[in-house]
């Protein structure tokens, strides 16, 4: 028998509402980088020691090799968006879904193409000399 689907988990019909509540604070500050960081710090602030140690890297990342990126959350998520609005890169945290391992995707405004098929988004459980040179390569290729 075929289990019946009652439609969104409640995580993610808290991240619908999260993103509905992003949406209008940030039609009220538009395209404000201030008010954008702070929105995706104190998203970092909310997460696990873990995930706050790799979103706090992959921001100094994004900020280092794309200043032109702003940051904005996206479903309650680190995020960082072109000058159109549009996210490029951001962060899934591992606690926020309760997931094994914690997520950098691109969004299809990341320039990322390679041929058929490339990656969009890669799991990571730590920043270390490598994981931060792949993101920062990543990060560098995607908004090229």
């Amino acid at each position: 028998m075929v289990a019946k689907n009652d439609g969104l988990s409640q995580d993610e019909r808290d991240a619908v509402k999260q993103r509905a509540k992003e949406l209008r604070e940030q039609a009220k500050a538009g395209k404000n980088r201030e008010a954008g960081t702070k929105a995706v710090l104190d998203a970092i602030a909310a997460l696990s020691d873990e995930d706050q140690m790799l979103a706090n890297g992959l921001h100094e990342i994004v900020t280092e090799v794309a200043p032109q990126l702003v940051p904005k959350t996206y479903y309650g998520m680190p995020g960082w968006a072109n000058s159109d609005g549009k996210i490029v890169v951001f962060m899934q945290p591992a606690s926020k879904f309760k997931t094994r391992y914690s997520t950098v995707g691109f969004e299809g405004t990341a320039n990322l193409d390679d041929g058929d098929m490339w990656p969009t988004a890669f799991a990571y459980v730590s920043l270390t000399t490598e994981t931060r040179q792949r993101l920062t390569d990543q990060v560098a290729r995607a908004v090229s």
